[in-house]
């Protein structure tokens, strides 16, 4: 039961968000019936159903709820978390100006990203063991099936993190699980993005173009990262394995920024006609497809060199008689070629990411209409973690202290954010902002 004082508080929090959002449609409706009618539903009966339902949200405050019902509510936007988490300890570990104990700071945000993996998948397992028919609504929910790709993503940070921290202190076992990691990484994520834009094309509950967002790309970008994650696992493989996993890890990242591409068109249309969306954090993902292809092809091209050879060619000695190096008399310098087309590739894609993070960025400090924490706010990290990782990548091909500090300073922002979002996070659960009937991606 709730104390007198603790619903006396709750019952004006009610009434002043009432307040405000009657106020607000009023003036709305005003507008609405001075421009002349805009729809065919009566003013009158949006207005009533409107404070209806926001009568019914903010009831649920002052009523009792278990811990089994807000399990009920715990989604798979959970896992913007981790990935957030996996992040930070990624960029900990490749941020170029460093100081004693950095790697070690760095290694303990991988283990609670670890920790915190476990322990929402855990709550996810509870959430279905307790509610049999969850699931299926899980993956078709509009809204929430968007958020599934997120527990790949930190699938792929863990892998990167792993790649950094533990390599190095493991024997050659690692290696080896790490190589067969990123072949079944590749194909459940190739197989989820099919299938995931299948159920969104086919599904009875459709979104509408009105109400698009960047997170319309979550589906394809876990199977994009497999080239982020063959770029950074490819310095410690076999070169023959190596070039296997760089061949598909392209592919993998090409078909991840085109369907992310064609979406911008979308996104950018919606943009003009409609205007900002409501949850500007959401305005971030836009910055990781061209971010993390960039570092990818940085990372890729880097690793072509050790792979093209006199002594050797992309492919295994078996099949060199048919490799269309063969017969060049000096296949390093295709592969320094390569390496710089790729680099320019990567300046390319950086500065159609930096323009969204600006972009996102304009549109967060200036107008922000909606303050309330959503999960999406961590998008403020994860996508600005691979600007960063390009920016890296970028000024060490080219020598650039000034890129490379530009990446140092992003890092000591992305921290602070990082933990700022986690403070705000931790408080919107105490307070039944989250996990709480009504407030989450599985509502209606």
């Amino acid at each position: 039961m709730l104390k007198p004082h603790q619903t006396s508080s709750s019952l004006l929090e009610c009434d002043f968000i009432l307040c405000n959002v009657e106020g607000d449609i009023s003036k709305a409706s005003t507008r609405s019936h001075e421009q002349g009618k805009m729809s065919e539903d009566p003013p009158q009966n949006a207005l009533m159903a409107t404070i209806s339902r926001t009568r019914s949200r903010t009831n649920t405050i002052l009523e009792k709820v278990s811990l089994r019902e807000r399990i009920h509510h715990f989604t798979f936007a959970w896992y913007t978390l981790t990935m957030s988490t996996g992040g930070i300890a990624l960029l900990l570990a490749e941020t170029p100006h460093r100081f004693k104990g950095l790697d070690t700071i760095g290694l303990v945000v991988f283990l609670l990203d670890i920790v915190l993996i476990f322990l929402i998948t855990l709550a996810l397992i509870l959430r279905f063991s307790f509610f049999r028919k969850t699931p299926a609504k899980a993956f078709t929910h509009p809204s929430e099936s968007l958020f599934i790709p997120t527990f790949f993503l930190s699938l792929a940070a863990a892998l990167s993190n792993i790649q950094h921290y533990a390599v190095p202190r493991c024997g050659p076992w690692l290696v080896v699980t790490l190589r067969v990691c990123f072949w079944l990484y590749l194909a459940v994520t190739f197989f989820l993005s099919v299938g995931m834009y299948h159920l969104l094309f086919t599904g009875r509950r459709r979104l509408s173009l009105n109400n698009m967002t960047p997170a319309w790309i979550l589906p394809i970008f876990p199977v994009m990262l497999s080239g982020t994650i063959a770029g950074f696992m490819a310095p410690t493989q076999p070169a023959d394995q190596a070039a296997a996993m760089l061949g598909a890890g392209l592919a993998a990242q090409g078909l991840g920024f085109l369907v992310s591409a064609f979406m911008y068109a979308t996104y950018l249309s919606r943009l003009m006609t409609v205007g900002l969306p409501v949850q500007r954090p959401g305005m971030f993902i836009a910055v990781g497809p061209p971010s993390f292809t960039a570092a990818a092809l940085v990372s890729m091209g880097a690793n072509v060199p050790r792979l093209i050879s006199a002594e050797g060619s992309l492919v295994a000695d078996s099949l060199r008689s048919a490799a269309y190096l063969a017969d060049m008399e000096n296949p390093h310098t295709v592969a320094l070629a390569v390496r710089a087309v790729g680099l320019f590739a990567a300046v390319f894609l950086w500065g159609l990411s930096f323009w969204f993070f600006s972009s996102a960025c304009l549109s967060t400090m200036f107008g922000m209409p909606d303050h309330s924490f959503h999960l999406s706010w961590w998008s403020f990290v994860f996508p600005n973690v691979g600007l960063t990782i390009a920016t890296i990548r970028i000024g060490e091909a080219f020598g650039s202290e000034g890129l490379l500090w530009l990446a140092t300073v992003l890092t000591v922002l992305l921290v602070i954010v990082w933990l700022f979002v986690g403070f705000c996070c931790v408080r919107a659960v105490i307070r039944r902002k989250l996990v709480w009937p009504g407030r989450d991606e599985d509502s209606d």
